[in-house]
């Protein structure tokens, strides 16, 4: 996919590998990616093949140990440890199976959490809260606990806090793995929604077939590397 402008996610040749006793092992291989902006993305495969490894790369939470991933314009193979921490506080959300909710804190706590690093106002911080969790839907969950949600009511203040400070790219690691498929449905249409009106980047990690038929694109992994690579037309939703 070629663009005049530059790509929202570009990877050259990256290769992952990993001590494995006296020898390595190999996670990726080769990796030649262009993701963007705007896109609507998964990365399938089996497990073990990669997927994770290479969101975790694009998310600056790993580095290659070959190759070129730059991402929103950053080389992620230079930077330090805090300059891929103000990448990911400042333009990446983060979405995981797991949901990753502070148990102690209310559902608004949690949404308003990524925005305590940004140095905002409180007012500031306010609005952008009530905005994410009115596009989710949960409004009136802003003073409940994570104990008292369920799972996908969870997952979607996971999403709220992913979205909260309109990042550039949303990485979303097995996002519907643990959800029935009517909250998988209600999730994905929400994520179609925010990439349409924010116009933000989307890059699943999944295997879920519920996932794919959102897709808009769909590439392939197999033992680390890129089996295939096609646009999609989205059946869901």
């Amino acid at each position: 996919m070629k663009s005049t402008t530059q790509p929202l996610i570009e990877l050259k040749n990256v290769v992952k590998r990993y001590p494995m006793g006296t020898t390595w092992f190999t996670a990726l291989e080769a990796i030649d990616l262009t993701v963007e902006k705007g896109e609507f993305t998964g990365i399938v495969g089996p497990s073990g093949s990669g997927k994770t490894t290479l969101l975790n790369i694009i998310g600056s939470l790993d580095s290659p140990t070959e190759g070129s991933a730059q991402v929103l314009g950053h080389f992620i193979e230079k930077l330090s440890h805090k300059e891929a921490a103000r990448l990911r506080n400042h333009h990446l959300g983060f979405i995981f199976q797991t949901y990753n909710l502070l148990p102690v804190y209310t559902v608004y706590e949690n949404v308003e959490f990524p925005l305590l690093l940004l140095g905002l106002s409180n007012d500031e911080r306010k609005k952008m809260v009530l905005d994410a969790l009115e596009w989710v839907g949960l409004t009136d969950k802003m003073k409940s606990r994570p104990a008292q949600l369920s799972g996908g009511e969870s997952q979607r203040v996971a999403i709220a806090r992913a979205v909260v400070k309109k990042p550039e790219l949303v990485l979303a690691d097995e996002p519907t793995a643990n959800l029935d498929a009517e909250n998988s449905h209600h999730i994905l249409k929400a994520m179609v929604r925010l990439n349409q009106e924010l116009g933000t980047t989307y890059l699943f990690s999944t295997h879920d077939e519920k996932v794919i038929q959102y897709l808009r694109r769909k590439i392939t992994l197999f033992d680390g590397k890129i089996a295939s690579d096609d646009v999609m037309t989205p059946q869901g939703g």
